[in-house]
């Protein structure tokens, strides 16, 4: 699973969340990235891990709306609107807006560095 432009990265995403697929969601951030979440972020692919754990329950599903992806160089930022249904941990049907930067590695892969998944006004 690799993304060979930044928006490819939300496409990835939403295989590996709705296949229940921990390590592939992970594999999709730099070992250091930051995911924010309620209790503050979680930093690199330990807390990630943990992070999303709780979301993979099973017949959980997400949609994933690419709105903007701007690159910069070797930095891009993504912008998109979500829907997530059917988890334990969260009600039966919530959805928010999501902005992300990815940074393009030396492979030419793209990973997410910082991921905001609701962010403040979105």
């Amino acid at each position: 699973m690799a993304a060979k432009r930044p928006e490819e990265l939300h496409k990835l995403f939403v295989k590996a969340f709705n296949a229940g697929d921990l390590e592939g969601l992970v594999a999709l951030y730099e070992p250091e990235a930051a995911l924010a979440t309620a209790e503050g972020a979680a930093r690199g692919s330990a807390a990630l891990r943990e992070a999303y754990r709780g979301f993979l329950a099973p017949g959980a599903a997400i949609r994933l709306e690419t709105l903007s992806a701007l690159e910069c160089g070797d930095l891009a930022l993504l912008q998109g609107r979500w829907v997530l249904e059917g988890t334990e941990r969260a009600p039966a049907r919530r959805e928010g807006r999501n902005t992300e930067v990815a940074r393009r590695q030396a492979s030419g892969d793209w990973l997410f560095l910082i991921d905001v998944p609701n962010p403040p006004g979105g």
